[in-house]
This record gives C-alpha cells, structure tokens and sequence, in this order.
C-alpha cells in the first residue's frame, strides 16, 4: 500500500474536520472568557477542568489528526506511530478526567455527562490505538478508523462545547461546572 497515495483522497475530508475543529476551539476560548466575570470561583473542584478543558483538548486532537494525516511523506510506520502516540495519549488524558469528574464539588455528574465526557472520548481514543495497529499491518481501513474517530471527537466537542455554554448562560452567578444536565 503506497500510504501517500492512499492519504492524497482524504485532503478534503481533514481540511473540513481540522479547520472545524480549529474553529472550534476559539470560540471554547471566547465562551470561557466572556463568561469567566460571571463566575465565582475558579477553583478546580469546580468542573471547569474536568469539564471545559477536556472539550478544548479533544478539538485540538482533532486538529492535530488532520495535521499529522494532511503532512506528506508519510510511510505506514510514520502514520501508525502518530495515530498511535494520540491514541494513548488521548487514553491517558481520559483518566485524568476522569479524576478531575470524581472531584467537582460544585456538580453531581448525570449519565449524560459520563457518557460524552468518559465514554465517547474513550472509545475514540482506543479506536485510534487500534487504527495504528491496522495502518501498521498495511491495512487502509484504518484509515477510515481515524475517519470515524475524528468525526466521534468532533462531535463529542461540540456537544460538551454547547453543554458547557448553555450550564454557564442558565447558571450566571454560581460556579462553572460545565454542564446543564442536573
């Protein structure tokens, strides 16, 4: 499989998700600010770390895919490595959150807050770890693994990004946490 090849049909598909994702994570930026005088407090029992930051980081991951997939030159190895080293990366990243949920003192976390917070990003973040192992044994279909896994975080991003602003709009003068769903 001539891996430069196979990644020239997917240009389009990573500039849409990466800038998407690049968009995206301004405007975390922008919500969090422009909110950020409501607040009381900004310590960490909060949420805003378990809760928002983990939103920014998965739009940045994202962003990272599709600049580790857009770059040439690649061989099976150089892309198995990057989808790996973001797949674990990402899978460790997903158990510091799930410290940071355990700790806000502030917010009792619903169903809904574990399963697009905990669950999807974890299930992402193993895909892309099996994806590496495929794109390593030669096989395209990881490529569509990593397809899938960037539309999964993307999406898991935008409705932790939305959770977020709609907790800190009907939420005004209490601490964010980073969540509507009570």
């Amino acid at each position: 499989m001539d891996i430069n090849q196979v990644l020239a049909g997917w240009d389009n598909f990573y500039v849409i998700v990466g800038s998407s994702a690049g968009a995206l994570t301004g405007l975390m930026f922008v919500v969090i600010t422009l909110t950020k005088e409501s607040r009381a407090s900004t310590d960490p029992e909060t949420g805003v770390d378990a809760f928002a930051s983990p939103t920014v980081v998965h739009f940045c991951l994202v962003l990272l895919i599709a600049a580790i997939l857009s770059s040439p030159h690649h061989t099976p190895a150089t892309v198995s490595i990057s989808v790996g080293t973001v797949g674990i990366g990402g899978l460790g990243y997903s158990v510091l959150v799930i410290l940071r949920i355990s700790k806000v003192k502030a917010y009792a976390p619903v169903g809904e807050d574990w399963l697009w917070h905990v669950f999807f990003p974890l299930i992402a973040y193993g895909t892309l770890v099996w994806a590496a192992v495929m794109l390593w044994r030669g096989s395209s279909v990881g490529l569509f693994a990593v397809a899938a896994t960037a539309l999964l975080l993307l999406y898991t991003g935008i409705h932790n990004a939305w959770d977020t602003a709609a907790w800190m709009a009907t939420h005004p003068n209490e601490p964010a946490a980073g969540s509507e769903s009570e």
